[in-house]
């Protein structure tokens, strides 16, 4: 019997994919749990596995976007007849497996789907959390389309901006000039961005002594057996995060428009750097792990976002984020927000610093950390305890235990 491949909800609050390209043609063999296809989301580009074995029959949607339940391709035995399922639409006759049907298929969607509004994913999970009818809406975005903005500005009851006509481009490329088309990654970024900055941000900074932290992860190097992940400060400082997260639950939260979320469990994002843009894949129930566990956690994870193997699911579900720019010299920074989480911590490089106790000047190896909060869900007072929690389990990593 034929089976219908239909988009999958990849994660929560996703609407719709658009499809990349196809793995395997029409006619090709396919197995369970083969890769099938390419799909971009609004965090990740990933590869989709077949849920059945058998012989691709149909492709219905080569590429474009589609909303989550469409069918997309129908897989079978060969020469099988079988019918394409069409919300709000009779039901197409039984057909043989062969390129016509398929196109007509293909053509006959968007007409199915009853005149469904174009709005990106994003713009769809926001007017969803703030109860905004998008058919009411002017899209800014390309042909039209809805974009994140346009349901901000409705949301703050501003107008919307009409479209800039295109900027003439000279006849012929300036010399020296490189043009670089965003890639889907680094257009993600940037609606991801703007959403932030429309958060009502602060931030507060705190240096901390890094001596028994690095104590520590020097024991914990010497009893290194070989096998997993040698464990880094980075790891210290995502266990000391999660156990200052279960004390202070406030801060590991999700700001959801007319309510805050908090979370029972601290599912630490750890931003990653790669060379197309930057990514935050997430470590769940980081408060029940050891720094060892951690460190091959992170390690999985991190070497998976730089082979491009990462899923909707890795990235899905943090409730507190760690940017950490120590390896590159920088002695401090501020994060931007990763809505809608309540908070992002930024931590620099430990540097030797001359610090006066007691009376005495004494050098000790301090690392200066910034959380950025969102003050929608977050206070002053709040966020100082916790950050103040977390430098005190750093300068005594017993504590966090």
């Amino acid at each position: 019997m034929a089976t219908e491949v239909k988009l999958p909800r990849l994660g929560q609050g996703m609407e719709s994919g658009t499809i990349v390209k196809w793995l395997k043609a029409e006619g090709e063999p396919v197995k369970k749990g083969e890769p099938l296809y390419e799909l971009d989301t609004d965090k990740v580009t990933q590869e989709v596995e077949a849920e059945a074995d058998g012989v691709l029959l149909a492709i219905a949607v080569r590429e474009g976007e589609v909303p989550v339940g469409r069918t997309i391709a129908v897989i079978g035995t060969p020469g099988e007849t079988y019918e394409v399922t069409a919300p709000a639409a009779p039901a197409p006759s039984p057909v043989a497996a062969a390129p016509a049907p398929v196109e007509a298929v293909a053509q006959a969607a968007p007409t199915a789907n009853g005149g469904r509004v174009k709005a990106s994913p994003l713009a769809r999970r926001i007017a969803r959390e703030r109860g905004i009818e998008l058919r009411g809406l002017v899209g800014t975005g390309p042909d039209g389309r809805i974009v994140a903005e346009d349901v901000e500005r409705a949301a703050a009851g501003v107008a919307p901006v009409p479209t800039p006509a295109p900027v003439a481009r000279p006849a012929a490329p300036v010399e020296g000039v490189e043009v670089v088309p965003l890639t889907s990654l680094r257009k993600t970024i940037a609606r991801r961005m703007t959403e932030a900055w429309q958060a009502p941000a602060f931030q507060i900074s705190m240096s901390a002594d890094m001596t028994r932290a690095q104590e520590l992860r020097a024991r914990l190097l010497e009893l290194h057996d070989g096998e997993g992940a040698k464990p880094t400060i980075n790891d210290v400082l995502t266990k000391v995060c999660a156990a200052a997260l279960m004390r202070h639950r406030a801060v590991n939260a999700l700001f959801a428009g007319d309510a805050i979320e908090l979370h029972p469990t601290a599912n630490i994002g750890i931003a990653v750097a790669l060379p197309g843009g930057l990514v935050v894949p997430v470590i769940p129930s980081c408060e029940r792990r050891t720094i060892t566990e951690l460190a091959d956690a992170r390690a999985d994870v991190v070497g998976r976002a730089r082979d491009g193997k990462l899923t909707q699911a890795d990235l899905d579900g943090g409730t507190f984020t760690i940017s950490n720019l120590g390896m590159y010299g920088v002695e401090g920074f501020v994060a931007v927000l990763n809505p809608p989480q309540a908070a992002i911590l930024a931590v620099g490089a430990i540097e030797e610093k001359p610090v006066v106790r007691d009376g005495d000047l004494e050098i000790v190896p301090l690392m200066q950390m910034t959380l950025t909060c969102d003050h929608r869900s977050l206070d002053g007072a709040t966020a100082a305890e916790f950050l103040g929690t977390v430098k005190a389990f750093l300068e005594e990593p017993g504590l966090a235990l």
